[in-house]
């Protein structure tokens, strides 16, 4: 990745994708803290669903909350980021969405990286999202 300065604040890059800005001042790009989150978010959300789908477990919707604690002062390093997800399914079992979870977050390239250096926790819920007619 080659990354460019922008005249007024931060820096472009172009990817398959497009273009991406990035910028300490959110009026002119993401904010490094809001990429880093995401991308852990992100990874740990993909391999989620392969794990749910090779696991044949039957789902519609995967949502993430993600939160963080950072230092006061300083740079406002990053300490913890927390990922909460949830499944949206039909018969879902709370066990087994724990151990698809523990699974996508050992098997997550960005969550795998920043251990030692970020503490990451999750959690998990899966909500029934049938339609039972009264």
């Amino acid at each position: 990745m080659k990354l460019k300065m922008k005249q007024i604040s931060g820096f472009k890059t172009e990817l398959d994708y497009g273009v991406l800005n990035i910028s300490g001042d959110a009026n002119y790009g993401f904010r490094p803290v809001e990429l880093l989150v995401n991308a852990v978010a992100g990874c740990s959300g993909g391999v989620l669903r392969k794990v749910l789908e090779k696991k044949r477990i039957s789902f519609s919707t995967i949502e993430i909350d993600a939160s963080i604690v950072r230092d006061e002062e300083g740079p406002k390093k990053i300490r913890e980021i927390h990922l909460h997800f949830l499944i949206n399914g039909e018969a879902l079992v709370q066990e087994t969405l724990e151990k698809s979870l523990k699974t996508a977050i050992k098997n997550c390239s960005m969550a795998q990286s920043l251990m030692g250096s970020i503490r990451i926790t999750e959690s998990i819920e899966g909500k029934d999202d049938t339609f039972i007619e009264d």
